[in-house]
């Protein structure tokens, strides 16, 4: 354990940032789990509605620092169109 106060509180805040993250980072993979099985399941108006609420889950994790805002875009992107392909 660190000796410095200074280190001492890093290492608090570090705990408590790991933890937020880690919860966001879930919501974020259970947003996108939950479009990606409507597609598997091929059922269009599921998929259309999970993609709507998972877009900003991903967009909020790419503001919040999880994820590079050209990832999430990439992300959201892929996952419209093969939403839009389950016709």
């Amino acid at each position: 354990m660190a000796n410095i106060r200074s280190a001492q509180k890093r290492a608090r805040q570090t705990l408590v940032r790991e933890q937020r993250n880690a919860s966001r980072r879930s919501r974020v993979r259970t947003a996108i789990r939950k479009v990606e099985e409507a597609i598997a399941s091929g059922n269009k108006a599921a998929a259309e509605g999970a993609l709507i609420a998972a877009q900003p889950e991903i967009i909020r994790g790419a503001k919040k620092g999880l994820y590079h805002v050209k990832r999430a875009s990439r992300k959201i992107s892929r996952l419209t169109v093969r939403v839009k392909a389950l016709a």
